[in-house]
């Protein structure tokens, strides 16, 4: 099964314990199975003797890690989210010592798959984007199983999330040197949810009003469903430090080149916190180019209906581009995204979008899904027991030998990554830090 002897070193997982029973999995087969603990939450998901904690700084992570895998003869490093700042430099240290890093996360044919990928995600992805490539690779695979076996609620994920960021703030003194890397404040993202939710059903009734009267109407209309700010494929795989600067790009697009009855409707995202004010950051905008009674904004309703009946679809590099496509909507990618490839996205430049844009060939995109879903996709769940289970079994496998994207989704390199530089987006370590840095001044810009 590959090779004889294998150390994997595990960092930073999804909340709770899915990491873990990976870990166990892996070591039923044979491996041996490390863990580096880098704050409370970690440590309160796994602290068993496999366990060591890093309590020093950022700043210092490479040089300890490097130190770390010559002395435990480590062969591979597994982490959640590729572009975490941990895991940016791992994965550095990782390319200087010929180790072998495999990267998940949530799965593009959710629900019910994970992401499991050689190297990295998105702009770090070995998966191909050409076109015949992908054809050839599917040909011969199966159809995939799209029942929905192991779904969790959305209370069980919010329960482990809170549980392991408010342990990094409530026990920051355990590691206090630990950089959490993120947007907000946990208290007061989590506060703000809170002040949400009784609102929840009002919005969603209002905003399936919205979808209801634009498509009676038959008013042309375009789509741009929001992600979260805090998602660090926005930050670290596109041109953008904030949603706001993709929208203002969009809007002065719309202004000056997409038909005059047309409208622009923008979808806020359902976990959204409601910390960035969008229909203000939006609506100043559209006045600004003179389009505000033709831009719209709503805050739920049913995303597959707007898209279902829209001219087109834009996103920053969100899965539900792949939504937009499964309905035959022409779909614009300003980001770096896996799916975004001659015959699937529109490829013209977006002021030609508007009227120019391309349908999706659903034949190619079907054998995208399923070489998707025999390489990099692994069914199962990160938070329900069962689902656990079932993907760790299949991860562990795929891991031990060698099968990670195979057979024919494996580049030599990253065929997406000349693109992400060419569009200035920071790939390294160095770069990465950089960025966040600028991302934190123009948070502080706006809101002044």
């Amino acid at each position: 099964m590959g090779q004889a002897f294998r150390v994997f070193l595990f960092l930073q997982g999804p909340p709770a314990r899915f990491a873990r029973v990976l870990a166990d999995e892996l070591d039923l087969l044979g491996a041996k199975s490390l863990r580096v603990n880098l704050c409370a939450g970690d440590w309160l998901a796994w602290h068993d003797l496999r366990c060591t904690n890093y309590r020093g700084s950022l700043s210092d992570w490479k040089a300890w890690l490097s130190d770390f895998c010559l002395a435990n003869g480590v062969t591979d490093i597994v982490y959640y989210a590729d572009r975490l700042p941990y895991h940016v430099a791992a994965h550095e240290v990782a390319q200087d010592l010929g180790i072998e890093c495999f990267a998940y996360e949530f799965g593009y044919l959710r629900p019910d798959w994970i992401t499991l990928e050689r190297n990295g995600m998105s702009a770090h992805s070995l998966f191909p984007n050409n076109a015949e490539t992908i054809r050839t690779a599917a040909r011969d695979l199966p159809d995939i199983d799209r029942r929905q076996l192991y779904g969790h609620s959305f209370g069980e994920e919010a329960f482990v999330e809170v549980i392991h960021n408010m342990s990094n703030v409530v026990l920051a003194s355990a590691f206090p040197k630990y950089d959490r890397d993120r947007c907000y404040h946990p208290l007061a993202d989590y506060t703000r949810h809170l002040f949400r939710l009784p609102l929840a059903r009002w919005r969603n009734r209002r905003a399936g009003k919205v979808i209801d009267d634009l498509v009676a109407s038959g008013t042309p209309y375009y789509v741009f469903p929001l992600q979260l700010q805090s998602d660090y494929q926005l930050r670290f795989n596109s041109p953008f430090n904030h949603i706001g600067k993709a929208a203002e790009e969009v809007i002065r697009s719309f202004a000056k080149s997409a038909p005059v009855e047309a409208h622009l409707v923008f979808k806020v995202h359902p976990l959204d916190n409601g910390i960035e004010p969008w229909t203000r950051i939006l609506m100043s905008v559209a006045k600004r180019f003179g389009v505000k009674r033709r831009v719209r904004i709503i805050d739920g309703g049913n995303l597959d209906e707007l898209l279902r009946y829209s001219r087109g679809a834009l996103t920053i590099n969100s899965t539900t581009g792949l939504h937009s496509l499964r309905v035959g909507c022409p779909t614009k990618v300003l980001g770096i995204a896996l799916y975004d490839m001659e015959g699937l996205t529109c490829q013209v430049p977006i002021d030609d979008f508007w009227k120019n844009g391309t349908v999706p060939d659903l034949e190619l995109l079907d054998s995208l899904e399923r070489l998707l879903a025999a390489t990099i996709q692994v069914k199962g769940d990160f938070y329900q027991p069962k689902g656990q289970r079932v993907a760790a079994y299949a991860m562990a496998r795929r891991l031990m030998e060698n099968r990670v994207n195979e057979p024919g989704a494996l580049c030599e390199e990253p065929p997406r990554l000349a693109r992400a530089k060419a569009m200035n987006i920071p790939v390294t370590f160095v770069e990465q830090m950089a960025n966040r840095g600028k991302t934190e001044r123009w948070f502080n810009a706006w809101r002044r």
